[in-house]
């Protein structure tokens, strides 16, 4: 599952850590609370070009006649992204890469309070997050794919977003072939670095600031 995250690295560091000619529409950042309809930077390739997109986080699929016709669609389970209608084409033919600085995921605390954690990658680069991605009308639209959740996530929450490794991304955007499903997979354990708790603020989609991300007592 991933349904906040944050980037505070520049539009530049990310397009050329990824080879990627960038817009000239990204989203600014630092954003340290990017939630659900906003509007994300995303790698993807085209004839081994890549290019860094704005594309709204918030899959919609082609028959969707408005973007709220439906269920608002964040995540794409690795186990079903490859048979559910929503994503078959997708996942064949427009994945791609949202790169994030961390993410947060949260637990259940006493009166069913929701307890929010902060991951971020140990090497302190940011994390190349697998998506799939769709045109509706005009506008770029994008899933983060999810799967079981590995040692990383500890007791936590018992999904995490794919993380992809930098040798990976040719294979991820379709550069290098087929056999991109072996990808799917949890995290590799210190890949990430031990998760903390951060305050309770960040539930709230309309909070920001790097306040965010500070540690407090769990």
């Amino acid at each position: 599952m991933c349904g906040r995250f944050t980037i505070t690295h520049p539009n530049e560091a990310l397009a050329a850590l990824f080879d990627a000619v960038p817009g000239n529409d990204l989203p600014m950042t630092p954003n340290f609370n990017v939630c659900p309809t906003n509007t994300v930077a995303v790698v993807t390739s085209d004839g081994g070009v890549r290019r860094l997109r704005a594309m709204r986080w918030g899959f919609i699929p082609s028959w969707y006649k408005a973007p709220n016709d439906g269920p608002l669609i964040i995540n794409a389970r690795s186990d079903t992204v490859a048979t559910k209608p929503a994503f078959k084409a997708a996942i064949r033919e427009r994945r791609c890469i949202v790169p994030a600085s961390g993410f947060y995921e949260w637990s259940e605390g006493e009166n069913k309070a929701r307890l929010p954690w902060y991951f971020t990658r140990a090497d302190g680069l940011p994390m190349a997050l697998a998506g799939v991605w769709q045109r509706w009308g005009d506008m770029d639209t994008v899933a983060i794919v999810s799967t079981e959740a590995g040692p990383g996530m500890g007791a936590i929450h018992h999904r995490e977003p794919v993380i992809l490794e930098r040798e990976d991304w040719p294979l991820w955007l379709g550069e290098a072939g087929h056999g991109a499903a072996v990808l799917m997979k949890a995290t590799a354990e210190g890949v990430m670095t031990k998760p903390y708790r951060v305050g309770v603020e960040v539930n709230s989609n309309r909070a920001f600031g790097a306040q965010l991300i500070e540690p407090v007592a769990a």
